[in-house]
């Protein structure tokens, strides 16, 4: 008979498999992959904790202090000059092409001139007119210091005559006073019958006769006064006439030099119907043609000058050590491949944006920060190579900072 066995009321212990015991040579390998797997996210977070410490605090300085700096915001630059009519008229003749070279002093655009002409005719005859009026002022003058020269004259007689009449006069009045006392003496003698009536009626028309002189010769005194007074007004009326033609005389100068001015004016507006080429150099399209009509601003054509450049616009941060001097090389997006030397002449005082139309106000709302670009201008070392190059095409600039 078999026998059951006994249940206890327990689950049997489990046994745990014992891992087999490694050697050294395992267990070095797998020590250094755990070690491997907690290397790669420390590095990760080295590297950001670098990048961040870079781009807060010394990313400037970095980009700043590099030998070589690089921008791709760069263009040719030259003077191109729009040149504009300054009086209103008729275009009478275009004298050049479109894109055509030219010369200083060429002319590229004429306008009717008939009007401005006549106007400078009539200001030339205003001028004559106004010399001629200066010229008879000035025989007036003259005229009038003639007069004068008379009216002195005049007076220098009438002194003459004065003093001729006051010797008359003191002569008759010497002969009078002898004269009345020999009528005296006459009567004296009479009286005493020691003299003749003939020689008392001699006595009295003696004195009379004399009396009648002194008359005259005082008469002749006043007469000279008289005409000392009148020649002494004459005199003075004559200065007052050519005081009257000097400033008569100031007034034709002034209105002289206003119809000259007016002349002046007449022939700069003609010479304004003729537009030249202000340099060597290439103009552009044609805006105007022969018997169209011009007002004064209406551009006619556009000059491009000879002189070319470069302007790089750089990020502000990399004008930390680039300075007027520095040497540059270009590269001209039209001439792949080619290395063309410069060299920095100028650097603008501004960034571009203070230069715009609107500036921008970063004192009003939001604001957020931009990296600004600042001109340089870099002029190229072969000067005939760039009046070859024309204005707006892209270029590539690098700026050696140190040599």
């Amino acid at each position: 008979m078999s026998t059951s066995p006994v249940s206890t009321g327990s689950a049997p212990p489990v046994m745990k498999p014992v891992p087999p015991k490694l050697s050294a040579d395992e267990v070095a390998p797998r020590q250094g992959a755990r070690w491997q797997s907690y290397i790669t996210p420390i590095l990760v977070v080295l590297l950001a904790v670098a990048v961040v410490i870079t781009i807060t605090r010394n990313w400037n300085a970095w980009e700043g202090g590099k030998v070589e700096q690089v921008t791709d915001d760069a263009y040719v630059r030259g003077d191109l000059t729009p040149l504009s009519t300054k009086v209103a008229g008729i275009v009478r003749a275009v004298d050049v092409t479109d894109y055509q070279q030219v010369h200083k002093g060429d002319l590229l655009v004429e306008l009717q001139d008939d009007d401005y002409q006549a106007q400078v005719d009539q200001a030339n005859a205003a001028v004559e007119a106004a010399r001629a009026g200066i010229e008879e002022n000035l025989r007036q003058r003259q005229l009038q210091d003639a007069r004068i020269a008379k009216a002195m004259a005049g007076i220098d007689q009438a002194r003459a005559q004065i003093a001729a009449a006051d010797a008359g006069k003191e002569a008759v009045q010497a002969e009078l006073i002898r004269a009345r006392s020999e009528r005296k003496r006459q009567e004296d003698l009479y009286q005493t019958h020691s003299t003749t009536q003939q020689s008392l009626e001699a006595a009295v028309a003696g004195e009379g006769n004399l009396s009648g002189q002194f008359a005259i010769r005082d008469a002749d005194v006043n007469q000279a006064h008289t005409m000392l007074q009148s020649s002494e007004l004459a005199a003075e009326a004559e200065r007052r006439g050519k005081a009257v033609f000097e400033s008569q005389g100031i007034q034709l100068q002034a209105d002289l030099r206003a119809k000259q001015a007016n002349l002046a004016a007449a022939s700069v507006n003609i010479g304004y119907t003729k537009i030249y080429a202000p340099g060597d150099g290439t103009v552009g399209e044609r805006q105007v043609r022969p018997g169209q009509l011009v007002s004064p601003g209406t551009q006619v054509i556009s000059f491009v000058a000879l002189t070319k450049w470069v302007q790089a616009n750089f990020r502000e941060t990399q004008l930390t050590n680039v300075k007027a001097g520095d040497l540059a090389e270009l590269r001209i997006d039209q001439y792949p491949g080619q290395l063309i030397s410069g060299k920095v002449v100028e650097i603008a005082p501004a960034s571009g944006s203070q230069f715009a139309l609107l500036p921008p106000d970063n004192a009003t709302g939001n604001f957020t920060k931009v990296v600004q670009r600042v001109p340089v201008k870099i002029a190229l070392d072969d000067s005939t190579f760039a009046t070859n190059l024309r204005p707006g095409i892209s270029v590539i600039a690098t700026v050696r900072t140190r040599r």
